[in-house]
């Protein structure tokens, strides 16, 4: 499987590729589908471009998207969205539409709340365990794990040279992972090494404007299904041992 990401953080500035409005998201993720992405991953936005677990955004969004393609959608929880984590809890269980899924980063407080009110809404629950933090530690010992959807095994070391030695250090300690799927990823200059790295480890992996801004060859992407493009080709090289 190959999801794509498709803003994330990411602002006006970083490049008129990145959607923001529930319209733009939708051309994007249709564009991305038809691309080959087979899951999509979205940060719905207010009007001024703040992330937000708002009910009517969150559904505005996400029927928006489903009017365009039929693959599961997902949607960030991050504790930037809502710091309070029993208001974070409260906007979940105020959701209208509800995504297919929605990622729980497990090393921020009240993330194991925030886990089971999705998984209490029928909302499949995407673990995300990222490097340098003891998400996976927590993760190892959650009455949860056995529940989530998935785990997103998600480096944050931005340097080409050092994330695929990062990842697997991060592979290492989420061990059995409860017996769910991994889906690898990287961000910035990491993302296509560890891209290439699940593809050769036979892993899920995604790839989007919310991870990077460029092709592997360092020119600026034009869009997400471009990033999808060149995604599929690398994995399938790499996979296949080339």
């Amino acid at each position: 499987m190959v999801q794509v990401c498709l803003n994330g953080v990411r602002e006006a500035g970083d490049g008129s590729a990145v959607p923001l409005s529930p319209a733009a998201l939708a051309d994007a993720a249709a564009a991305a589908v038809a691309a080959g992405a087979s899951d999509i991953h979205v940060h719905p936005r207010t009007p001024c471009g703040q992330d937000t677990l708002s009910a009517r955004v969150v559904a505005a969004t996400l029927e928006a998207i489903r009017a365009r393609v039929a693959v599961p959608v997902g949607v960030t929880t991050g504790a930037w969205t809502e710091p309070d984590p029993d208001a974070r809890v409260g906007r979940i269980r105020s959701w209208t539409v509800l995504p297919d899924h929605a990622s729980v980063n497990w090393h921020e407080p009240g993330a194991e709340e925030v886990a089971a009110a999705l998984i209490e809404r029928g909302v499949g629950v995407e673990a995300g365990l990222w490097s340098g933090t003891d998400g996976a530690a927590r993760f190892a010992v959650s009455r949860l794990g056995p529940s989530v959807l998935r785990v997103l095994a998600e480096v944050t070391d931005p340097s080409p040279d050092t994330a695929e030695d990062t990842a697997h250090a991060l592979l290492l300690d989420l061990g059995p992972a409860h017996g769910r799927p991994v889906l690898l990823h990287g961000e910035d200059g990491g993302a296509w090494p560890v891209l290439r790295l699940a593809a050769r480890l036979g892993l899920a992996t995604r790839i989007g404007l919310e991870d990077t801004l460029v092709l592997p060859d360092g020119r600026p992407a034009r869009s997400n299904a471009e990033l999808v493009t060149e995604g599929l080709a690398q994995y399938g090289r790499h996979r296949r041992g080339f």
